[in-house]
């Protein structure tokens, strides 16, 4: 079966947005201020190639990486939808918490069969790349395609499925295509690079904390970057394709959109979670719950023996667009279950405005300084994991305040955004 070319992708969508190859010498870019209402122009790369009955991947074996994000804007899932077109693909592989998403954090459904579809699916979640390209060659696969929605933070592990997976593809010889989506944080990087010593699943590549790229601008990046180190010197090149987001411009956020959100995992109930997400989510590192086992992670929290005094010196600190509000919980899960805990909810009051690592590293501060007795960190050092550097704990446990936290980053948060410049899609 003949390899699908670039010349024939494009040919075979038949849409008025092309499809392009990722990489430096082919970023396209959408110009303009950002909006101040949803817009219904935002198309994604799914609901393009849905718009031709998916004919794109006709006579292909494709196998799709997704999981319940991989959605049409009416709602329909898209492995759902190639089948009911009559272009059922081969296999589909699920990442964290699963294609269907019943697990929680740290989980997967495992291998099986889709009742619905009678699809088989492979549980791609924590596999290696030559585990992957075995189950490629096992479901006779040729083309990889990539459709999760991701929410901005680097240690969300869909970001490493989509680059192990790459690397699977460039093992096999099957080609690569990211269906992109927005980024839901919008498109500014922030946050500290991580050493690649601290390289785990939930970072495997030096890119800072909240990259400000969406998963199609990321697959350029990697293929250019890191893929020849980790596939023998070899890269995906022409066999990686991109369908950009029509209508996408980079200084939005999801509510600018118009589209559904679908939560991507199970404790990401909204867009606004995801704003604070790639801050608060440091959180896991600590001795304080992040909001699992709550109605609002990553928004609530605290732990037992915190109180008022948080909230009220939080506020005083003039942190742009939040503001915090004393709160008790009794967590059902996780952390402190069936425990009142004490702490703050994070409010947004712009959304625009919002630095979700800043906040969360003063947040982090403060409550070292009031609560002694009951802030401290894992003692695995997961927080290391998260921030990829021993540093940011030993700074804090020093006495550093946020400004030097922060500052401490600068220098290479500046050297990440000139380097992903040339990998950039939308403008």
């Amino acid at each position: 079966m003949a390899r699908l070319s670039r010349r024939g992708f494009i040919a075979a969508s038949a849409l008025a947005a092309p499809v392009i190859a990722a990489g430096p010498a082919h970023a396209a870019a959408t110009d303009g201020p950002s909006p101040t209402a949803p817009r219904a122009g935002v198309v994604p790369g799914a609901d393009q190639l849905a718009a031709g009955r998916w004919k794109a991947f006709a006579g292909r074996r494709t196998g799709v990486l997704t999981n319940p994000t991989g959605v049409l804007r009416d709602l329909t899932h898209i492995v759902d939808d190639m089948t009911d077109a009559g272009v059922r693909p081969v296999a589909a592989f699920g990442p964290e918490h699963g294609f269907r998403g019943t697990s929680q954090a740290g989980g997967s459904e495992g291998d099986y069969r889709d009742p619905r579809t009678g699809i088989p699916v492979y549980d791609a979640y924590g596999a290696t790349a030559d585990a992957l390209a075995a189950m490629y060659r096992k479901a006779g696969v040729d083309t990889v395609v990539f459709d999760i929605a991701g929410v901005g933070a680097r240690f969300y592990t869909y970001t490493w499925s989509m680059y192990t997976a790459m690397c699977a593809a460039v093992a096999t010889g099957a080609s690569f295509v990211v269906l992109d989506r927005p980024d839901p944080v919008g498109g500014q990087a922030y946050g500290p690079l991580l050493d690649p010593a601290y390289a785990t699943g939930v970072g495997l590549k030096p890119i800072v904390q909240q990259p400000g790229m969406t998963a199609g601008e990321l697959a350029g990046m990697f293929d250019e970057l890191f893929l020849p180190a980790d596939c023998g010197g070899k890269r995906l090149g022409d066999r990686l394709e991109v369908v950009p987001v029509r209508g996408h411009r980079r200084a939005d956020l999801f509510t600018d959109t118009g589209l559904p959100w679908v939560p991507p995992s199970p404790n990401m109930p909204t867009g606004d979670t995801a704003l604070l997400y790639p801050g608060t989510c440091m959180f896991e590192g600590t001795l304080l719950s992040e909001g699992r086992g709550t109605t609002r992670p990553f928004e609530l929290i605290g732990a037992p023996g915190i109180d008022w005094r948080w909230a009220q010196e939080l506020n005083t600190q003039g942190l742009p667009g939040v503001r915090f509000r004393e709160n008790y919980t009794v967590p059902t899960f996780d952390k402190f279950a069936n425990s009142t805990c004490g702490g703050v909810q994070v409010h947004l009051t712009d959304r625009r405005r919002v630095d979700a690592i800043r906040t969360a590293v003063a947040m982090i501060v403060t409550a070292r300084r009031l609560y002694p007795s009951v802030f401290g960190w894992r003692p695995d050092n997961w927080i290391d994991d998260l921030t990829g550097s021993s540093r940011l704990r030993t700074m804090v446990d020093a006495g550093a305040g946020t400004d030097d936290v922060v500052g401490a980053w600068s220098a290479e948060l500046a050297a990440f955004r000139a380097r992903r410049e040339p990998f950039l899609l939308y403008r």
